[in-house]
């Protein structure tokens, strides 16, 4: 049975965890106290993948003070050596003698292991506490372990009358200042942003986030079945983040000057049987690539495809108070005659106003995180 006390300290180390959400991927984010009954006398967060983790930054503030001390940690210690050593190892030799994970890692890697390395050494330890919160902070990394496929959230704004663009293609600025800003923190959360190669040719998109200093920018994902990427588009020129574009072309000839770009990562899915990109197997692809969070910006045929084929965990929709008229909808789907009785598919789970724009975040009912 956890303390108030328990709470409160695995509260704060979850809110240090959310320091990293900008920075830490591959890798998860998480946080560390270092306490005694109330009295914090370490914490620390893990900033970037190859630094120190979230455990060592709290016993260096702690230093002789982690003697007798209880560790609080949102993932469960790390016990391999990666690109960092073992995070148990280090909460053995600081002499805590008792951990709190809110929960297990389910990296095979580790997957208990750090917790029993604890144990083994007379180290009482605890987990689940406020676990529900900690899977909801590392959702891209537990479903790239646990489904291997990344956490897609897919990225809508309409007006009022449901529309995405004018009959002409013209969408900007469809939403305020705002909301744009909203998306920007979005992309900067998200390892990768996604897209399709109508959206490039028709307006150069650079997809990534100017709004504020960030230590590390979304990859850059595009879907261009036949090779017709500009190789001077600003995708490729800007030098902020590589750019993999996901093709069924298989032409050497056409490839090469894709594949000596420095800043192209080239994707080779499966094709269905008519001749579109496999998603499923892509999302398997960029799983394996180490992406977690994706955020789709594309337009109402590609979102709906990824809608189609059951790949998206989140809709994030922005409504303009505009009224457009004619146009394009959100999305294109056939008739679903079954759903006006069936229970809905998604929930609203958050709504806000953003200036003269509605926020509203959807999630897949049945979804794990």
């Amino acid at each position: 049975m956890f303390s108030d006390t328990d709470i409160s300290m695995m509260e704060n180390a979850l809110r240090l965890a959310a320091l990293g959400r900008f920075s830490t991927s591959p890798n998860p984010r998480v946080g560390c106290v270092i306490a005694h009954g109330s009295q914090i006398v370490g914490q620390g967060f893990h900033v970037k993948a190859g630094e120190p983790h979230a455990e060592v930054h709290a016993l260096r503030q702690a230093g002789e003070m982690a003697q007798g001390a209880t560790a609080f940690v949102t993932l469960e210690p790390c016990s391999h050596y990666g690109r960092t050593p073992p995070c148990a190892e280090a909460l053995l030799r600081s002499g805590v003698t008792r951990v709190v994970a809110a929960m297990r890692d389910p990296n095979p890697l580790v997957a208990g292991k750090g917790l029993a390395m604890l144990e083994a050494a007379g180290i009482k330890t605890e987990c689940g506490l406020l676990e529900h919160q900690a899977r909801e902070l590392n959702r891209g990394f537990l479903s790239r372990i646990e489904r291997r496929r990344p956490f897609v959230r897919l990225k809508c704004a309409v007006s009022l009358d449901g529309k995405t663009a004018l009959s002409d293609g013209s969408s900007f600025w469809i939403t305020g200042e705002d909301a744009r800003a909203d998306v920007q923190v979005l992309r900067a959360e998200s390892c990768a942003v996604l897209t399709g190669i109508g959206t490039v040719l028709a307006d150069n998109p650079r997809l990534n986030v100017r709004a504020f200093p960030t230590l590390r920018q979304p990859a850059r994902i595009v879907l261009d079945s036949r090779l017709r990427l500009p190789l001077d588009s600003h995708l490729l020129t800007d030098g902020q983040s590589p750019t993999y574009i996901a093709t069924l072309e298989r032409d050497e000839d056409k490839l090469r000057p894709y594949r000596e770009h420095a800043h192209i990562r080239i994707l080779m899915p499966s094709e269905t049987a008519d001749g579109k990109i496999d998603l499923h197997h892509l999302m398997r692809l960029l799983a394996d690539e180490g992406f977690g969070e994706i955020m789709v910006e594309a337009g109402s045929e590609l979102t709906s495809a990824f809608l189609a084929e059951d790949l998206a965990d989140e809709i994030v929709l922005y409504r303009s108070p505009k009224i457009l008229g004619g146009g394009s909808g959100l999305f294109c789907l056939p008739e679903n005659r079954a759903a006006l009785s069936a229970p809905p598919l998604w929930t609203p789970v958050s709504s806000e106003i953003l200036g003269h724009d509605i926020k509203t975040v959807f999630r897949k009912n049945g979804n794990a995180f």
